[in-house]
């Protein structure tokens, strides 16, 4: 089974946190950041034993955070210019929402839909505040955004979902999904 480019990015990202979660790689990474410097210095630095420091030092390497060159007979390890300059959301957070492939973003969402709503009539209003909220922001979806509409628009739209228009349109101004004033309406943003 192959992997495909989307998860072999979550790995990567993975092995980043990773090669960060040891304390003797966060001080390593201050140390090279402060200065480039070869494994046994660190080693001495670190009062660690230098194959520890290489097998660090390896890990930093593989995740992308060090990178090391040649100098006579050390290898001089640095920080990898701009690796530490992204911030945390844009290094755990590969992609935009609602475009992870293959993870359903909000199977809650779909359940409490799939179960308020049957050939797009609401068949009763949620009682739990949270079920509530998605119902009413899947209602407002049908209110253009930037329109007005007088009372009796916004009842016509709702007669499509329930017979208890009342209700529904008190549950979006308290919800902040819709505003009322001078008896106009207009969906929020």
């Amino acid at each position: 089974m192959t992997k495909t480019s989307y998860e072999e990015s979550l790995e990567a990202r993975a092995d980043f946190f990773k090669s960060l979660g040891h304390p003797a790689r966060l001080l390593i990474l201050n140390l090279v950041q402060a200065k480039p410097r070869h494994g046994e210095e660190l080693a001495i630095i670190l009062g660690l034993n230098p194959a520890t420091i290489c097998h660090h030092l390896s890990l930093m390497a593989e995740a992308g955070l060090i990178q090391s060159r040649k100098d006579q007979y050390y290898q001089t390890y640095s920080v990898v210019p701009g690796c530490l300059d992204r911030t945390l959301s844009e290094v755990a957070c590969p992609v935009r929402r609602g475009v992870l492939p293959g993870v359903a973003m909000d199977a809650y969402r779909k359940k409490v839909l799939g179960s308020f709503f049957r050939r797009g009539r609401l068949v009763s209003i949620p009682a739990q505040l949270k079920k509530r909220q998605i119902v009413l922001e899947e209602i407002a979806r049908e209110f253009e955004p930037g329109r007005d509409y007088s009372e009796r628009d916004v009842n016509l739209v709702l007669l499509d979902f329930n017979d208890d228009v009342a209700t529904l349109r008190r549950g979006l101004i308290e919800h902040r999904l819709m505003r009322r004033e001078r008896g106009i309406y207009r969906r929020t943003p």
